[in-house]
């Protein structure tokens, strides 16, 4: 398995949220299909199967390595 690094997490997680914040302020087309890739994408780095979950994911993977980048 392939740890993704602290760096890519966060920006990751930047992503969905503004991603989610586009498509709740102008929902659409493109909008939708931005916020599914972004999404997706962290599900994949995550192993996670629903976005609730790579989320939660994602934070408990920077909360147990702070500081800690891996090389993937």
């Amino acid at each position: 398995m392939i740890i993704p690094s602290r760096q890519d997490l966060r920006e990751l997680l930047a992503r969905y949220a503004d991603a989610r914040i586009v498509h709740e302020q102008r929902p659409g087309r493109e909008t939708a299909r931005l916020l599914a890739d972004v999404s997706y994408t962290l599900c994949v780095m995550t192993s996670s199967r629903t976005i609730a979950e790579a989320v939660a994911a994602a934070d408990a993977m920077l909360a147990e390595r702070p500081g800690v980048d891996a090389v993937s």
